[in-house]
């Protein structure tokens, strides 16, 4: 029997609309500025992550081309933010809404982290490219660490978890294990606590049902994971008006890997957005190279 999560309430309508329609066209402006800068290529991305989430709130199901234009753009700027911080010098071709663009290196941006990294990832993962996934996981765990005191050590067990996973490296059970052991609240200390529980671990621990084929256990991981999201945006009146709770990104990601193994999922929800779980808008344009 499929369970329903209900998301929670967020501002839709008219003036919802007409926001979403000014933030895209802010971002496709400075989207076509990182031809001549690519200096501000990571507020850009978090940007376009904002986009997504917007189209979002008004199209839950994703049944709009809009949406999925979004979530493509979203994850090419990701793609690029990692390729252009990867070197020093030089240029790199990327396909950006619809367009070759040829980007300036940056060299290492403080932004380009672990946790932006998760971002760019699961974008990936939920677009379905392959590819993008495979240029990220090879992208050195060394250049993913930021300034002591910004993430709690298990960021970098779970990404390492995860490009172990993606490329098919050995010793995954021992990464999964550490990222699990050390994202429990008695050790990670860095991220709030609610925070932790609520958003950070669910991923983590619907991965492992997922890689273990657990089909008994992975939609209870999953709902549990939504209920747990939906908690965290509803705690107070100021999250429960933020965008930001509108989808469960890392959720959305491992649920489309499920989805495409042939894994049952017997939760329906806003926080994951039908037709990006089942890729349905795959194909539409083309989204490579980069």
């Amino acid at each position: 029997m499929t369970t329903e999560i209900i998301r929670h309430g967020l501002p839709v309508g008219h003036n919802s609309e007409k926001f979403t329609e000014r933030l895209n066209k802010h971002l496709l402006k400075g989207i076509d500025r990182l031809e001549e800068s690519t200096a501000v290529i990571d507020s850009t991305f978090s940007a376009a992550i904002m986009n997504v989430r917007a189209r979002c709130v008004i199209d839950p199901q994703a049944a709009a081309v809009e949406t999925w234009e979004a979530a493509v753009n979203a994850m090419q700027l990701g793609s690029a933010l990692f390729a252009v911080t990867a070197k020093n010098e030089g240029t790199i071709e990327c396909r950006i809404n619809g367009k070759v663009r040829t980007l300036q290196a940056t060299g290492p941006l403080s932004t380009a982290r672990a946790g932006t990294w998760l971002n760019a990832f699961w974008l990936a993962v939920i677009c379905r490219e392959p590819e993008r996934m495979t240029q990220l996981c090879e992208v050195p765990l060394e250049r993913l660490r930021a300034p002591e005191g910004q993430y709690d050590e298990y960021i970098y067990h779970w990404v390492d978890t995860l490009q172990t996973y993606w490329l098919r490296r050995p010793g995954l059970v021992e990464k999964l294990t550490a990222a699990l052991q050390m994202s429990d609240p008695a050790v990670a200390r860095i991220a709030p606590r609610d925070l932790l529980q609520d958003v950070l671990y669910p991923p983590i621990n619907l991965f492992y049902h997922f890689v273990r084929r657990d089909v008994e256990g992975f939609s209870p991981a999953l709902e549990e994971a939504l209920k747990l999201h939906r908690a965290y945006w509803t705690l107070t009146e100021e999250r429960q008006k933020d965008i930001d709770g509108a989808i469960a990104l890392g959720p959305l990601a491992i649920a489309c890997w499920a989805h495409d193994g042939h894994l049952p999922i017997e939760v329906e929800s806003d926080y994951l957005p039908q037709h990006l779980l089942q890729h349905d808008w795959l194909g539409e344009f083309p989204t490579w190279p980069r």
